[in-house]
């Protein structure tokens, strides 16, 4: 496919455990929703989608026939779409170890995140991400053929993934998500974007990387991410407005400024091949 360098990739993710219709109307929560919102994303620019599921009063979920409902949905109605999946392997914070393992080992998509240390999750609880947890996680991945992309909080969690990898847990090439602006993390700053991607730089060279940021962090750390050089997850999980005092339309809305900012910036949207080729996925 040629030079890669300029490419960034966007992941979507629709619909995340926590907002809810009373935060925005328009965010997708039932699995034919989410499933098309997936696919106009894909249309528009979306190489990756992050995908999540409720359960009947809208709570999180980490249900496989429920996750088997979104693929069943998207791929049935819409056989051309080739958009990577990538599973979350939490849902919530108050999911069993096993049924956060669940859906990645029943339906075996491309990618599953993979939440790479334990924190005060949002002054609500703990998200419990323990040693043995993530040794068995990193194992059962291996053994399902599923790429993790290593979701961090925060600067501590690199250095606990290149431990992982070192024995053998996570294999190169590793892909990380720098997760900010979530309470109990990083904040949501340009500063801090470039200081993740020092880090990861030093600490595993040759990893790959994407960035979000929660709430009003969301629009600073895409413009930062781009330019650092790394590529990008917009969504309605991480966001539910467009602009201040304005609510998002759809998933669709926030994909489409992304690209525009992508090629305002000189770069280009990858392609969900193009994104394979740059996570080290087998093309389909």
């Amino acid at each position: 496919m040629g030079n890669l360098s300029n490419k960034r990739i966007i992941t979507v993710a629709t619909t995340g455990a926590w907002p809810t219709k009373e935060n925005n109307p328009n965010i997708p929560l039932q699995p034919d929703e989410i499933a098309e919102e997936i696919y106009q994303c894909w249309k528009i620019g979306a190489a990756v989608a992050h995908v999540h599921v409720r359960d009947e009063q809208g709570h999180d979920s980490m249900k496989v026939e429920t996750f088997k409902a979104v693929l069943d949905n998207l791929f049935g109605a819409h056989p051309d779409c080739n958009i990577v999946i990538n599973l979350t392997a939490a849902g919530g914070i108050g999911n069993t170890e096993e049924g956060r393992m669940a859906p990645f080992k029943t339906l075996r998509p491309e990618m599953a995140s993979y939440d790479c240390g334990t924190m005060n999750w949002m002054h609500m609880g703990i998200f419990n991400n323990n040693p043995q947890f993530l040794m068995n996680m990193g194992t059962a991945m291996q053994e399902a053929g599923v790429k993790p992309e290593i979701e961090v909080f925060d600067l501590g969690m690199i250095y606990e993934a290149k431990w992982y990898r070192d024995k053998g847990y996570i294999k190169d090439p590793v892909h990380f998500q720098f997760c900010m602006g979530c309470a109990g993390g990083i904040t949501a700053t340009v500063d801090n974007v470039v200081l993740m991607r020092n880090v990861l730089r030093e600490t595993m060279p040759g990893s790959t990387w994407s960035a979000f940021g929660v709430g009003k962090g969301a629009m600073e750390v895409m413009y930062g991410a781009i330019a650092a050089g790394g590529n990008i997850r917009v969504g309605m999980e991480d966001n539910v407005v467009y602009r201040k005092g304005e609510l998002a339309e759809s998933n669709m809305q926030l994909i489409a400024r992304a690209r525009r900012v992508i090629e305002e910036f000189g770069c280009e949207v990858a392609t969900s091949d193009e994104a394979r080729e740059m996570l080290g996925l087998p093309l389909k």
